[in-house]
């Protein structure tokens, strides 16, 4: 279970320019759910992913996951908890550009410290599972976009997260594309993976795939 309790994020703090990006938000995800938060930009869909994938921390409030309060804890636990648990998928992909796909895929292994070899075998096999197994040796900036976004979905299981976070992830995706990815996140509930999911496309929030749609806007969740 992921719990949220009167999550608050601000920016500016005591400045003309201050602005609320979230406002008390209250929320329970369980584990193996997937929801899309929907809402128009600036409505703090991104924000709240965030923060709850431990990449900042709010302004207020309190997380926890599976029990754990994960919003005070010092910046190398965060950090721990942030490699071993999440998986990230970025709307921009977020690859290295000049290494191959294996190496990008590989790369959030690192410091945990796990055998090479190992890590190796685990980016293969991912690779391979997700259609783009012959073009490890590449170098990711002459892929598609589509194998760009396979990439990015290797590099974000690499660590056998149990919660995927994925930023508007079907925005450079045409509709056959997006059509796949939907089939591979289907494939990671089946597994019992947790995914949540920013989205201002109709295709992923009305996908049978989806347990939950959650409508932000203005930083409150309104439905």
């Amino acid at each position: 279970m992921i719990q949220l309790s009167a999550i608050t994020k601000s920016f500016h703090t005591g400045k003309t320019n201050e602005f609320h990006a979230l406002k008390g938000i209250n929320l329970e995800v369980s584990l193996g759910e997937v929801i899309v938060f929907v809402g128009p930009s600036g409505s703090g869909k991104t924000t709240l992913l965030s923060i709850i994938g431990c990449m900042s921390r709010p302004t207020s409030g309190r997380i926890w996951i599976s029990g754990q309060e994960i919003t005070s804890l010092p910046e190398r636990f965060a950090a721990r908890i942030r490699r071993e648990t999440f998986g990230f998928i970025f709307q921009n992909y977020n690859l290295i550009k000049g290494i191959s796909v294996l190496e990008n895929t590989m790369l959030p292994a690192y410091p945990l410290g796990g055998k090479y070899r190992l890590t190796k075998e685990r980016a293969i096999t991912l690779l391979d599972k997700l259609g783009i197994g012959s073009k490890i040796q590449e170098h990711v900036e002459y892929l598609s976009g589509g194998e760009q976004q396979r990439v990015a979905i290797a590099r974000a299981l690499i660590n056998a997260p149990s919660i995927i976070i994925a930023d508007e992830p079907t925005a450079h995706l045409d509709t056959r594309l997006a059509g796949q990815l939907l089939e591979i996140f289907s494939g990671f509930r089946k597994e019992g993976k947790t995914i949540l999911i920013a989205s201002h496309d109709a295709l992923v929030f009305e996908s049978a795939v989806v347990d939950r749609v959650i409508a932000m806007r203005d930083g409150s969740v309104v439905k």
